[in-house]
């Protein structure tokens, strides 16, 4: 009758013999030393591995060396000032929109508003504290939602369309004289039998939001 097999791993060595389940019962104090195998007992390795740590030194190095000037992009010009007035109705003192950046014929655009201490609410609001009056930043807005419904690409016109109403308004920060105001007009609804157009606006300087609510544009007809 053949001996049972190891219960260990055999690997080539100087020292040890393999200790079979059969020896280690009849005799377990005087197992066989021989130099040609040994029972091999191998430890699991130890991964190394080098974890870098980042610093900003080195970022703020690489920005000082290029002059501020010149480290921002300017926002992209998707339509003019005089492509907005051609879509528009509106002129000074009541045009609040500057640049258009993103267009999408049907669904949304994005356009901004330069806030200067030139424009001419800042005299009255306030003479200590120039902030953008919250209904101007509406009706910007409102402007950026009809650059969206008035182009001839989806058959608007100038003269049938109509700021009807606001919801869900709300002023999140104060827009005040030097800031860049981006606005996003998205349109969610559109009813073409009763004329009626739902859209969602959301207003930002930087990263921040300043102001957002639900507007509704409506259409009339041409003779009205």
């Amino acid at each position: 009758m053949a001996a049972p097999k190891s219960i260990f791993t055999t690997a080539p060595s100087r020292n040890l013999a393999p200790l079979s389940l059969h020896q280690s019962l009849s005799s377990p104090l005087s197992p066989r030393i021989t130099r040609s195998h040994s029972v091999a007992f191998r430890p699991k390795p130890r991964s190394s591995s080098l974890v870098l740590c980042s610093t900003d030194e080195s970022n703020t190095a690489a920005e000082k060396e290029i002059p501020i000037e010149l480290r921002y992009e300017a926002y992209p010009t998707v339509m003019d000032i005089n492509q907005i007035r051609e879509i528009l109705p509106h002129r000074f003192p009541f045009l609040l929109v500057d640049r258009v950046i993103e267009y999408t014929a049907g669904e949304s655009a994005v356009a901004i508003k330069n806030v200067t201490i030139n424009d001419n609410f800042f005299p009255g609001h306030f003479p200590e504290r120039p902030i953008m009056p919250g209904v101007l930043m509406v009706e910007a807005m409102a402007q950026v939602g009809g650059i969206v419904m008035l182009n001839p690409e989806v058959g608007g016109s100038k003269s049938n369309f109509f700021f009807a109403g606001v919801d869900k308004v709300r002023f999140r920060k104060p827009v005040i004289a030097g800031d860049t105001l981006v606005m996003r007009m998205t349109l969610v609804k559109l009813q073409k039998r009763f004329g009626i157009a739902k859209m969602e606006g959301k207003a930002y300087v930087g990263n921040t939001l300043v102001c957002e609510g639900e507007f509704l544009m409506a259409m009339g007809k041409e003779d009205e």
